[in-house]
C-alpha cells in the first residue's frame, strides 16, 4: 500500500515538474542566457529518442563561442537557463560597477575561484562585482596575467548581455561598461 502511495506521489511530482518547465518555455529565435556560456539563441526545439525515451531538447547556439548546446526542456530551469535580464537588473549591475572595490585579503587562488564562480553564475550583478573588484587604477600597478584573463572574461560576458538587451554591438557595450568603471575609479 505504501509503495502505491509513494508511486502516486512521484507521478504527481513529475507532472508538476513538467508543468513548471512548460511555464518557462522558450521559442525558436529567443535570446537566452545559459550561465556557463552566456548569451545564446534558441535555434530550435526538437524531439529525439535517447535510451528508448522521447526527449524534447532546446538547441541553443552561442555564436561567439562557435558552439551548439542541446539541453533537455525538463532540465532548462534547473540548469539556470533564463531569458535576458530586464533593463532594471542591468541598471543594478551598472550601479554595482560604480561602487567601491571589495577585494578580500585571501589567497589569489581562492579569490580566482570565487570570481570564476560568479562569472559562471550568469547573474549580471555578480559579474559586475568581478569587474569592479578587478578594475585597477593607473596608480595601483598592472594586473597579473590571470587577473586580466578573469577581468576580460567577465567583461565579455556582461557586454554580451548588455548588447543583447540594449540592441547594440558588443564593442559598444564593452566601451559603455569601461566608461562606467573608469568614472567610479
Amino acid at each position: 500500500m505504501r509503495m502505491g502511495q509513494t508511486g502516486a506521489a512521484t507521478d504527481q511530482q513529475s507532472e508538476s515538474e513538467q508543468g513548471m518547465s512548460q511555464e518557462q518555455e522558450f521559442n525558436q529565435g529567443d535570446m537566452v542566457v545559459y550561465p556557463a556560456h552566456g548569451v545564446g539563441t534558441v535555434e530550435g526545439i526538437e524531439t529525439t529518442v535517447i535510451g528508448g525515451e522521447n526527449l524534447t531538447l532546446y538547441t541553443i547556439t552561442f555564436k561567439q563561442e562557435r558552439m551548439r548546446l542541446k539541453l533537455p526542456v525538463q532540465k532548462a530551469k534547473n540548469s539556470g537557463l533564463r531569458r535576458l535580464s530586464s533593463k532594471e537588473r542591468l541598471k543594478s549591475a551598472l550601479s554595482t560597477l560604480q561602487g567601491r572595490a571589495r577585494v578580500r585579503r585571501t589567497m589569489w587562488s581562492r579569490r580566482a575561484q570565487e570570481y570564476e564562480a560568479k562569472i559562471n553564475s550568469g547573474d549580471p550583478v555578480s559579474i559586475a562585482e568581478v569587474l569592479r573588484d578587478l578594475k585597477r587604477n593607473t596608480e595601483q600597478g598592472e594586473q597579473s596575467y590571470s587577473e586580466r584573463q578573469i577581468y576580460q572574461a567577465a567583461l565579455e560576458r556582461l557586454a554580451r548581455e548588455v548588447a543583447a538587451v540594449e540592441d547594440i554591438d558588443e564593442e559598444a557595450a564593452a566601451t559603455k561598461l569601461e566608461k562606467v568603471l573608469s568614472k567610479a575609479a
